[in-house]
């Protein structure tokens, strides 16, 4: 009885996947920039919308990401660690600005859109998707609504960013982003393969949340340290990364609701909208004090996911170094700081309490 099931979901990731590659070529044809995670995004996003039944590949995904963590962590160099002193006005920042997003968006989740306590809480997190929702879930919040809260959060900044970057800081999306494959040494390719697989592998066995990432991230930023690699992953591993992380932001859509667009997506926008203020303020402050140059400003502070600022990054030819580091910050402030506050502040299912209402109805 199970196989036909997973024939069938099968065959749904692989149409999934297929789709995506044709956004791909479709928008590298008609020269739109980032193609390889603009064409996913947007063919996904159209067929999860119009109730075309995809499915995103999870292990495959977080195998591409994985190239994300490599690339990351190999850009932690000597150099980097030697300016941590010069970056610490700028990552002191980083919580302020998160208890500042946390205070608008708990009220406005509250009072204004009618989410519960707990649903409101996680919902206003400056945090990855996974680790927002995983928490939310065991403190009793509705899993959907803080789903597509993230995912509209997530999906519309990395929309913005490039846009933003090319009209107001001039940036170049059409730079290379990576030698090819053909021009590593084939030792450094092996060894950045071996840290992909077994970072995200070892995270994983001690529960590390965003493991595929930040287990070859610290791996690989260890053997960068030690002089062992000297590059990051080839190009056409980080246009592959591009391409999955396109289709996942377009499928997390999949079986969305006119009740949750109307309620759940408007709040989310409302919200992007909230952060990004409070995002530009920080930026602005930091490239006003003369801290970091505007582009990595902009990117340091911006509300969205590290694999998804690191591919930006990337393509912009950003400090990636920088921009991560302030990224890692407010994930880690997030993923520790927000159960540990939610529980002082007695956010969090009762034994009493009902499930929360589905916001499908």
């Amino acid at each position: 009885m199970e196989r036909p099931v997973n024939g069938a979901a099968l065959l749904r990731k692989v149409a999934t996947v297929a789709l995506g590659c044709l956004g791909a070529a479709a928008f590298w044809r008609l020269g739109l920039p980032l193609p390889f995670l603009f064409g996913p995004l947007v063919l996904c996003l159209v067929a999860a919308l119009a109730r075309v039944p995809i499915s995103s590949p999870r292990r495959l995904g977080k195998l591409m990401r994985t190239v994300l963590g490599v690339a990351i962590g190999a850009s932690i160099t000597p150099e980097v660690v030697d300016r941590l002193p010069q970056m610490a006005v700028s990552l002191a920042l980083v919580p302020v600005s998160v208890v500042v997003t946390a205070l608008i968006g708990v009220p406005f989740f509250r009072r204004v859109v009618g989410f519960d306590a707990v649903t409101a809480w996680y919902a206003s997190m400056p945090g990855g998707l996974q680790e927002m929702v995983t928490f939310g879930e065991e403190a009793g919040a509705n899993v959907r609504a803080l789903t597509l809260i993230h995912a509209t959060r997530l999906l519309l900044i990395v929309l913005i960013a490039p846009f933003v970057l090319t009209q107001l800081f001039d940036a170049d999306l059409t730079r290379p982003i990576g030698d090819p494959a053909a021009s590593l040494p084939p030792s450094e390719l092996a060894i950045m393969a071996a840290a992909a697989i077994a970072g995200w592998q070892i995270a994983e066995r001690i529960g590390m949340f965003g493991a595929s990432i930040l287990g070859p991230m610290l791996l690989a930023a260890v053997l960068s340290l030690a002089g062992v690699i000297h590059h990051r992953p080839p190009a056409e591993a980080i246009l592959a990364a591009q391409l999955f992380i396109g289709i996942a932001l377009g499928a997390g859509y999949v079986g969305i609701t006119m009740a949750e667009v109307r309620k759940v997506v408007l709040a989310g926008i409302v919200f992007v909208v909230i952060v990004a203020a409070v995002a530009t303020a920080f930026a602005e402050t930091v490239i006003f004090l003369g801290l970091a140059p505007p582009q990595d400003g902009f990117l340091a502070f911006a509300p969205a996911g590290q694999a998804e600022m690191a591919v930006i990054a990337i393509v912009v030819g950003a400090d990636l170094g920088y921009v991560v580091t302030h990224h890692l910050t407010r994930v880690f402030l997030v993923i520790i700081g927000a159960p540990i506050a939610s529980r002082l502040l007695g956010v969090g299912r009762r034994p009493a309490e009902a499930e929360p209402q589905d916001v499908r109805k």
